[in-house]
This record gives C-alpha cells, structure tokens and sequence, in this order.
C-alpha cells in the first residue's frame, strides 16, 4: 500500500528534524537531508507522486507564525513544490495549504 501525501510529509519530517537523519527514506528511495549555505537549515528533495517536493526546516528568525512556533521549541518543517508551498508539518501534525 502507498502511504499517502500527508503520511509522506509526516515522515519526511521526522526522518529530517526528530531523527536528525542524514537521509530520508521513503520506500526504496534515500535521499540525502543537506544544510542550507546561508542558515544552516535542514533540506531534503524528495519525489511523491512524480512531483518534486522540498521539506525546508523553518528559519525561526522570520516574523511568521511558523517561526515563532519554531522560537518556541517546536519542529517545523515547510514543504513546498514548484516553487509554491503546500503545507507544513508542526510536531507531527500536517497544515495543508490551499489550492
């Protein structure tokens, strides 16, 4: 059975900020979780469905409510696709954006 968008979103972001893994597996597929140049925030591009994703750790220094979410301890990690986002997951929990 194939986990479905949310479950991969949940994984990704688990596999990234609460393992701190340096891979992400989904299936058969790894890939690597990298460091952004300028805030050192955790990255990882996956594909789902034929759709390239990027799960970006929030930069908690933003004034958005993400980031202050993130200020206060929480793990939040944006998610976002052809250059637009489509959700995000705060502590296990999935905010989809909408369409």
């Amino acid at each position: 059975m194939n986990p479905s968008f949310e479950q991969t979103l949940v994984e990704v972001w688990r596999q990234a900020l609460v393992e701190n893994a340096n891979f992400v597996e989904l299936g058969k597929e790894r890939y690597p979780v990298r460091m952004t140049p300028k805030r050192g925030l955790r990255q990882v591009d996956y594909v789902f469905d034929g759709n390239e994703i990027r799960g970006l750790e929030q930069n908690s220094e933003t004034k958005s409510r993400w980031a202050q979410m993130a200020r206060s301890g929480k793990k939040v990690m944006q998610f976002l696709s052809e250059g637009r986002y489509v959700a995000n997951v705060v502590d296990g929990k999935v905010t989809p954006y909408g369409r």
